[in-house]
């Protein structure tokens, strides 16, 4: 949130942006995606039911919804590598005792105790790198490694629902789920503890001119920041909008992953963890990256307002391709991974216009990184709200019904986008 940072923070000279900024981001990456998508995996093969992964992974990421809430707090630590590096070890310990956890009696409750405080961490850990990147580069620098940003954020994703994904997958065949997650996430812990490490090394550090922020002004910054965004013209609207925006997202996100576990007879399609894996880990995450390259190029040619109608209908291409995934239950796994890569090009061409309309519509004013992050929050909590009610759902309706479902809850957003305003807002 650098429209709230301090100016008497200086970045002391360091080591090459090459050195620090890939890890940095494969190290928000990882925990992210491991409470997102892998964790309702594992819950899955040890036998959650639905209603029960979609609730409590849904709960978990309240975090990245709140986190715009406490971010002008960070300002009092005296140095945001260090505060980096002691979330990236936290995140790390908490992951390898998830490990440790899925091999006792009370497993399910110590996972989402130890999945809240690695939610925690990474979604405090966002906050703190991003600011540290700012700190640290200048506008052009910034510009020049935000493909590096990207590509290793997204690097995590491949990692864990690919590589990591497949391992679990391999592993259950031979030693049982329990021991196969556990290794997983060991790993995982390993590796996010050992980017820790390497940080106290590679990162930059930034001092401090002058006494510092206190926590009155931080409140108070807090305060102002909030009134402004409430006070911008058409601001309720945007936020209906943007909470509808992700409704019929949550839901097949969260509910899609399970139907391609699920048995036949049950109404999915009976992939093992490793074929999941492979499917979204590989072919998968390369759709999305070209979608979303795709849905900036369009928005970019035509304008978002010209844009925005485009942009929802793909992004609602995955809902199609689930209901006729559950209507046809296709074997092919052929078959299935060019389904699940429409979806998955669909969804990254589409998620472009929420990103931009918050950038673009929501943000501008003197606290645009702050209310950009506080857009961000409200478009979490529309996935969030969706996420948490989506088993629940899918179990009173079964598969086929649910997806159907979701097919008709996007459009809402679609009617809506006759009257939202697409203009920027004005300037404060």
């Amino acid at each position: 949130m650098d429209s709230i940072r301090p100016d008497h923070l200086t970045p002391q000279a360091h080591r090459h942006p090459l050195a620090w900024v890939p890890t940095l981001y494969l190290a928000q990456g990882l925990p992210f995606f491991s409470v997102a998508l892998v964790a309702g995996l594992m819950f899955k093969s040890m036998g959650v039911p639905n209603e029960q992964i979609a609730r409590w992974t849904g709960v978990l990421g309240l975090a990245w919804v709140f986190k715009a809430l406490w971010s002008p707090f960070l300002e009092l630590a005296p140095s945001k590598k260090r505060v980096v590096v002691v979330l990236q070890v936290t995140g790390g310990i908490a992951l390898a005792a998830l490990a440790l956890a899925l091999q006792l009696p009370a497993w399910f409750g110590l996972a989402i105790g130890l999945l809240a405080i690695v939610s925690f961490a990474s979604s405090t850990h966002d906050i703190a790198a991003d600011g540290l990147y700012i700190a640290n580069l200048s506008e052009r620098q910034q510009c020049a490694y935000a493909g590096w940003q990207g590509a290793f954020f997204n690097g995590a994703k491949f990692l864990s629902l690919g590589g990591l994904v497949i391992l679990a997958g391999f592993l259950e065949q031979r030693i049982g789920p329990p021991a196969a997650w556990a290794t997983v996430f060991g790993v995982l812990g390993a590796l996010l503890a050992g980017l820790g490490l390497y940080h106290v090394w590679a990162l930059p550090e930034t001092v401090r001119r002058g006494a510092g922020a206190s926590m009155r002004g931080s409140v108070d910054v807090l305060v102002d920041v909030v009134r402004a965004f409430f006070a911008k013209p058409g601001i309720w609207m945007g936020i209906v909008f943007i909470l509808l925006f992700r409704l019929a997202e949550g839901q097949v996100q969260t509910i899609g992953p399970l139907f391609l576990r699920d048995a036949r007879a049950a109404g999915g399609l009976g992939l093992s963890t490793q074929e999941v894996g492979a499917i979204y880990g590989t072919a998968g995450t390369a759709a999305f990256l070209v979608g979303s390259i795709l849905g900036g190029w369009f928005t970019a040619r035509v304008g978002l307002k010209r844009a925005m109608l485009v942009l929802i209908l793909a992004m609602n291409v995955p809902n199609l391709v689930f209901w006729y995934l559950s209507a046809a239950q296709p074997s092919h796994l052929g078959l299935v991974m060019a389904a699940l890569s429409t979806e998955m090009f669909g969804y990254g061409f589409g998620f472009v216009g929420m990103i931009l309309f918050i950038m673009q519509v929501i943000a501008p004013g003197r606290y645009q990184t702050a209310h950009y992050a506080l857009g961000s929050g409200f478009m979490q909590l529309g996935f969030v709200l969706s996420k948490v009610v989506s088993g629940d759902i899918q179990h009173a309706l079964g598969y086929r019904h649910f997806f159907l479902w979701v097919v008709l809850s996007a459009l809402p957003v679609l009617v809506l986008t006759r009257f939202v305003n697409m203009a920027p807002a004005a300037q404060d």
